[in-house]
Formats: structure tokens, sequence, C-alpha cells
């Protein structure tokens, strides 16, 4: 036999072997996605499905009041600092701040972050973060008896 023919019977292989992995390949990432994050954000899908029309109506109400929420990430020093002003654009005196972090790609609790006041309407909290990534920062304010809600995804380095 040729070399020519020698090598022409290993290239149908070749295409068996090629194809075998990107077979492999793409079982590998499958498992992986499907493992790692089931796609729901919430716990219980179906039920805030069903109370949509309440949902919408929340952000009907928190969209009138025309709060400003600035939110800033300080990495140096693991500092959220959150700044809360009414629709005239003044500093929330006597708000209350509630914020918790959650990372949208693990099932983990959320991480709650205490924060100070330290100025007017301006609130800052250390953060030990567990991983740097994308991270949903649930921010809720208080204020004379009015509750505006909002939910912010940041990059935390």
């Amino acid at each position: 036999m040729t070399a020519i023919a020698l090598r022409s019977r290993y290239i149908p292989w070749l295409f068996v072997a090629g194809f075998a992995l990107v077979v492999a390949v793409n079982a590998t990432m499958i498992w992986l996605a499907v493992g790692s994050f089931s796609g729901l954000y919430t716990a219980k899908p179906r039920d805030r499905g069903l109370n949509y029309n309440a949902v919408v109506e929340a952000q009907k109400s928190r969209d009138a009041l025309g709060w400003r929420i600035d939110t800033a990430w300080h990495p140096a020093a693991n500092r959220l600092e959150v700044a809360a002003f009414d629709s005239a654009g003044q500093p929330l005196g006597g708000a209350r701040i509630q914020v918790e972090l959650i990372r949208p790609v693990e099932k983990q609790r959320p991480l709650a972050v205490t924060m100070d006041a330290i100025d007017i309407g301006r609130f800052a909290g250390h953060v030990e973060l567990p991983a740097r990534g994308n991270w949903d920062v649930d921010i809720v304010v208080e204020h004379n008896g009015e509750r505006y809600a909002l939910t912010r995804r940041m990059f935390l380095r």
C-alpha cells in the first residue's frame, strides 16, 4: 500500500473522533448548566405570577412617589453607599433603609447589609463579599409611612 492509501484510511475516523469530541463537550456544558442554575429567581414563581396585578400596582405606586435611589460600590473599602432623594431632589431625612445582596447565579441565602446613616438621606454599609461578580442589590426605603423598594444589579468586585 502507498503512503496516500494508508493516510486516507484514517480520515473517516478523524471525522468520527471530531464529532465525538463535540458531543462530549456539549454534553458536559449541558450538565454544568442544568446543575448550576435552575432558572428560577424566586422560591415560589407560581404564587408571584398569580399576584402579578398586585405587583404591577405596587410598581405604579412606587413610581408615583418619584423618589430617586443612588448606589455606589467602593471596592477598596468593601463599602456600599445608598442615597435616597424625594421627587424634588432633596435628601430623605429620617428614612430607614434595608439592603440585601443576592447572587443571581447561586442558590444561597441573601446577604443582609447593615446600613448606617452617614448624612441626611445617605447610608453606608461594610460588606465582605464571598465572591465577586453580578449581585442584585435589593433596597427598601421607608419614609413617613411610604415604602419604596427596588432591585438594582451591580457588578461588585
